[in-house]
Protein backbone atom coordinates (compact mmCIF):
# COMPACT_ATOMS: atom_id res chain seq x y z
CA UNK A 1 0.00 0.00 0.00
CA UNK A 2 1.54 3.69 -1.20
CA UNK A 3 2.36 5.40 1.76
CA UNK A 4 -0.15 8.84 2.39
CA UNK A 5 3.13 10.95 3.23
CA UNK A 6 5.94 11.91 1.95
CA UNK A 7 8.97 13.05 4.82
CA UNK A 8 12.01 14.36 3.48
CA UNK A 9 14.87 14.33 5.70
CA UNK A 10 18.82 14.60 5.46
CA UNK A 11 21.47 12.97 7.60
CA UNK A 12 23.16 14.71 10.27
CA UNK A 13 26.19 16.82 8.86
CA UNK A 14 29.67 16.28 11.02
CA UNK A 15 30.16 20.12 11.44
CA UNK A 16 27.14 20.53 13.32
CA UNK A 17 29.11 21.19 16.07
CA UNK A 18 29.93 24.50 14.16
CA UNK A 19 25.74 24.62 13.84
CA UNK A 20 24.43 28.58 13.76
CA UNK A 21 23.11 29.43 17.02
CA UNK A 22 21.05 32.61 17.98
CA UNK A 23 19.66 32.54 21.66
CA UNK A 24 21.56 29.19 23.26
CA UNK A 25 24.71 28.98 24.62
CA UNK A 26 27.06 26.64 22.49
CA UNK A 27 27.40 23.14 23.79
CA UNK A 28 29.25 20.02 23.04
CA UNK A 29 27.18 18.27 20.42
CA UNK A 30 27.85 14.37 19.96
CA UNK A 31 27.81 13.45 16.46
CA UNK A 32 27.40 9.66 16.74
CA UNK A 33 24.69 10.25 19.17
CA UNK A 34 22.90 12.89 16.94
CA UNK A 35 22.73 10.17 14.49
CA UNK A 36 21.82 7.90 15.98
CA UNK A 37 18.84 9.89 17.54
CA UNK A 38 17.99 10.88 14.11
CA UNK A 39 17.61 7.30 12.57
CA UNK A 40 14.87 6.97 15.20
CA UNK A 41 13.44 9.72 14.07
CA UNK A 42 13.26 8.53 10.71
CA UNK A 43 12.58 5.35 11.95
CA UNK A 44 9.35 6.49 13.58
CA UNK A 45 8.17 8.63 10.62
CA UNK A 46 7.69 5.66 8.76
CA UNK A 47 6.00 3.82 11.37
CA UNK A 48 3.27 6.36 10.94
CA UNK A 49 2.94 6.16 7.60
CA UNK A 50 5.59 8.20 6.08
CA UNK A 51 7.99 7.02 2.64
CA UNK A 52 10.83 8.43 4.19
CA UNK A 53 13.04 10.01 1.09
CA UNK A 54 16.78 11.25 2.60
CA UNK A 55 17.81 14.55 0.37
CA UNK A 56 21.27 14.19 -0.93
CA UNK A 57 23.79 14.78 2.26
CA UNK A 58 25.25 18.04 2.95
CA UNK A 59 28.21 17.29 5.30
CA UNK A 60 29.57 21.14 5.17
CA UNK A 61 26.50 22.86 6.13
CA UNK A 62 26.37 22.11 9.98
CA UNK A 63 22.51 22.53 9.88
CA UNK A 64 21.69 20.87 7.05
CA UNK A 65 19.36 18.07 9.31
CA UNK A 66 17.22 20.65 9.65
CA UNK A 67 15.36 20.69 6.23
CA UNK A 68 12.20 22.47 7.34
CA UNK A 69 13.88 25.57 6.51
CA UNK A 70 14.20 25.43 3.23
CA UNK A 71 10.50 24.94 2.02
CA UNK A 72 6.71 25.46 2.71
CA UNK A 73 4.96 22.62 1.06
CA UNK A 74 1.11 22.90 0.54
CA UNK A 75 -0.99 20.41 -1.08
CA UNK A 76 -1.11 22.88 -4.19
CA UNK A 77 2.43 24.18 -3.95
CA UNK A 78 6.33 24.11 -2.70
CA UNK A 79 7.77 27.48 -1.77
CA UNK A 80 11.25 27.35 -1.61
CA UNK A 81 12.50 29.52 0.79
CA UNK A 82 15.26 32.57 1.40
CA UNK A 83 17.19 31.35 4.32
CA UNK A 84 17.73 34.40 7.00
CA UNK A 85 21.31 32.53 7.55
CA UNK A 86 23.69 33.23 4.47
CA UNK A 87 25.42 30.13 5.27
CA UNK A 88 22.33 28.16 4.70
CA UNK A 89 21.24 29.41 1.05
CA UNK A 90 23.38 26.36 0.04
CA UNK A 91 21.48 23.91 1.27
CA UNK A 92 18.40 24.64 -1.13
CA UNK A 93 18.97 23.28 -4.45
CA UNK A 94 19.14 20.00 -3.49
CA UNK A 95 15.75 20.29 -1.76
CA UNK A 96 14.38 21.71 -4.86
CA UNK A 97 15.66 18.87 -6.88
CA UNK A 98 13.94 16.89 -4.41
CA UNK A 99 10.58 18.22 -4.29
CA UNK A 100 10.49 19.16 -8.28
CA UNK A 101 8.21 15.90 -9.56
CA UNK A 102 5.89 16.60 -6.58
CA UNK A 103 4.70 20.00 -6.38
CA UNK A 104 4.27 23.47 -8.51
CA UNK A 105 6.99 25.64 -7.38
CA UNK A 106 6.97 29.17 -6.33
CA UNK A 107 10.03 31.14 -4.97
CA UNK A 108 10.87 33.69 -2.29
CA UNK A 109 12.93 36.20 -3.69
CA UNK A 110 15.43 38.93 -2.64
CA UNK A 111 15.63 41.20 -0.52
CA UNK A 112 13.13 39.24 1.22
CA UNK A 113 14.16 35.92 3.59
CA UNK A 114 11.92 33.08 4.92
CA UNK A 115 12.96 30.57 7.19
CA UNK A 116 10.58 27.15 7.04
CA UNK A 117 10.84 27.49 10.56
CA UNK A 118 8.83 30.53 10.87
CA UNK A 119 5.67 29.39 9.16
CA UNK A 120 2.77 27.33 10.59
CA UNK A 121 -0.05 26.26 8.67
CA UNK A 122 -3.14 25.61 10.39
CA UNK A 123 -5.93 24.45 7.80
CA UNK A 124 -6.14 27.70 5.62
CA UNK A 125 -4.41 29.25 8.26
CA UNK A 126 -0.71 30.77 8.01
CA UNK A 127 1.09 32.08 10.18
CA UNK A 128 4.50 33.51 9.67
CA UNK A 129 6.92 34.29 13.03
CA UNK A 130 8.88 38.40 12.55
CA UNK A 131 12.42 37.21 13.41
CA UNK A 132 15.77 37.76 12.70
CA UNK A 133 15.66 35.05 10.08
CA UNK A 134 12.47 36.01 8.22
CA UNK A 135 11.64 39.38 7.20
CA UNK A 136 8.48 41.67 6.53
CA UNK A 137 9.50 40.95 2.61
CA UNK A 138 9.46 37.23 3.31
CA UNK A 139 5.86 37.29 4.70
CA UNK A 140 4.67 39.45 1.79
CA UNK A 141 6.22 37.24 -1.09
CA UNK A 142 4.42 34.32 0.90
CA UNK A 143 0.99 36.18 1.10
CA UNK A 144 1.15 36.77 -2.25
CA UNK A 145 2.05 33.50 -3.59
CA UNK A 146 -0.97 31.78 -1.07
CA UNK A 147 -3.61 34.62 -1.19
CA UNK A 148 -4.43 33.10 -4.49
CA UNK A 149 -4.77 29.65 -3.25
CA UNK A 150 -7.18 30.53 -0.90
CA UNK A 151 -4.93 30.83 2.52
CA UNK A 152 -4.76 34.01 4.81
CA UNK A 153 -0.90 34.76 5.88
CA UNK A 154 -0.68 36.66 8.81
CA UNK A 155 2.99 38.19 10.77
CA UNK A 156 3.39 37.54 14.45
CA UNK A 157 5.63 38.91 16.51
CA UNK A 158 8.41 36.49 18.45
CA UNK A 159 10.99 36.86 20.79
CA UNK A 160 13.72 35.10 22.99
CA UNK A 161 13.46 32.13 20.11
CA UNK A 162 14.74 31.47 17.00
CA UNK A 163 11.65 30.47 15.27
CA UNK A 164 8.02 31.05 15.46
CA UNK A 165 7.70 27.09 15.95
CA UNK A 166 10.28 27.10 18.70
CA UNK A 167 6.85 29.28 20.78
CA UNK A 168 3.99 27.70 19.12
CA UNK A 169 2.78 24.64 17.22
CA UNK A 170 -0.52 23.12 16.29
CA UNK A 171 -1.67 19.83 17.99
CA UNK A 172 -4.63 19.82 15.73
CA UNK A 173 -6.65 22.23 13.56
CA UNK A 174 -8.12 23.56 16.96
CA UNK A 175 -5.83 23.61 19.61
CA UNK A 176 -2.07 25.26 19.92
CA UNK A 177 0.77 24.17 22.33
CA UNK A 178 2.41 27.64 23.10
CA UNK A 179 4.99 29.63 25.33
CA UNK A 180 3.33 32.69 25.91
CA UNK A 181 7.26 34.25 27.59
CA UNK A 182 7.96 33.75 23.54
CA UNK A 183 4.55 34.27 21.49
CA UNK A 184 1.63 36.25 22.47
CA UNK A 185 -1.25 33.76 23.07
CA UNK A 186 -3.32 36.65 21.96
CA UNK A 187 -2.58 35.84 18.01
CA UNK A 188 -3.81 32.44 18.65
CA UNK A 189 -7.38 33.62 20.28
CA UNK A 190 -9.20 31.35 17.26
CA UNK A 191 -7.46 28.24 19.12
CA UNK A 192 -7.64 26.38 22.31
CA UNK A 193 -4.26 27.13 23.96
CA UNK A 194 -2.30 24.39 25.67
CA UNK A 195 0.47 26.14 27.41
CA UNK A 196 4.31 24.78 28.06
CA UNK A 197 5.28 24.18 31.52
CA UNK A 198 7.42 27.42 32.40
CA UNK A 199 10.51 24.87 33.61
CA UNK A 200 10.34 23.56 29.60
CA UNK A 201 10.66 26.76 27.60
CA UNK A 202 11.35 24.64 24.33
CA UNK A 203 8.97 22.15 24.33
CA UNK A 204 6.33 23.95 22.30
CA UNK A 205 7.50 22.36 19.34
CA UNK A 206 5.09 19.56 17.85
CA UNK A 207 5.63 17.44 15.01
CA UNK A 208 1.90 16.66 13.03
CA UNK A 209 1.74 14.02 10.72
CA UNK A 210 -2.29 13.54 9.94
CA UNK A 211 -3.66 12.69 13.50
CA UNK A 212 -0.30 11.51 14.55
CA UNK A 213 1.97 13.64 16.92
CA UNK A 214 5.75 13.59 17.36
CA UNK A 215 7.18 15.02 20.55
CA UNK A 216 10.45 15.34 22.13
CA UNK A 217 11.09 13.51 25.23
CA UNK A 218 13.06 16.14 26.80
CA UNK A 219 10.02 17.66 28.02
CA UNK A 220 8.48 15.56 30.74
CA UNK A 221 5.95 18.41 32.51
CA UNK A 222 4.45 19.70 29.38
CA UNK A 223 3.98 16.15 27.58
CA UNK A 224 1.98 15.48 30.90
CA UNK A 225 -0.29 18.36 30.09
CA UNK A 226 -0.66 17.09 26.38
CA UNK A 227 -1.64 13.61 27.63
CA UNK A 228 -4.21 15.76 30.46
CA UNK A 229 -5.85 17.55 27.84
CA UNK A 230 -6.54 14.21 25.78
CA UNK A 231 -3.55 13.66 23.32
CA UNK A 232 -1.14 10.93 23.09
CA UNK A 233 2.08 11.91 21.01
CA UNK A 234 4.87 9.48 20.10
CA UNK A 235 7.97 10.46 21.49
CA UNK A 236 11.68 10.28 20.53
CA UNK A 237 14.93 11.95 21.64
CA UNK A 238 16.62 15.07 20.10
CA UNK A 239 18.84 16.34 22.93
CA UNK A 240 21.92 16.82 20.51
CA UNK A 241 19.85 18.20 17.89
CA UNK A 242 18.16 20.85 20.58
CA UNK A 243 21.88 21.72 21.47
CA UNK A 244 21.81 23.14 18.00
CA UNK A 245 18.53 24.91 18.18
CA UNK A 246 16.91 22.15 16.27
CA UNK A 247 13.31 20.18 17.31
CA UNK A 248 10.99 17.44 16.11
CA UNK A 249 9.80 19.56 13.07
CA UNK A 250 12.73 20.89 12.37
CA UNK A 251 13.97 17.70 11.13
CA UNK A 252 11.71 16.83 7.94
CA UNK A 253 9.74 17.95 5.28
CA UNK A 254 6.21 16.42 5.39
CA UNK A 255 3.85 16.26 2.60
CA UNK A 256 1.04 14.82 1.29
CA UNK A 257 1.74 11.88 -1.26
Amino acid sequence: MKSPWIAFTRDVSPAIKHCELTHLARKPIDVATARAQHRAYEALLALLGCEVRRVTPAPMHPDAVFIEDTAVVLDEVAVITRPGAVTRRDEVPSVVDALAPLRPMARIEPPATLDGGDVLVIGRAVFVGETGRTNADGIEQLRSILAPLGYSVWGVPVTGCLHLKSAVTAVDDTTVLLNPAWVSAAAFSAYRVLLVDEAEPMAANVLRIGHALVYGTSFPRTLGRLRAAGFHPHTVKASELEKAEGAVTCCSLILRA
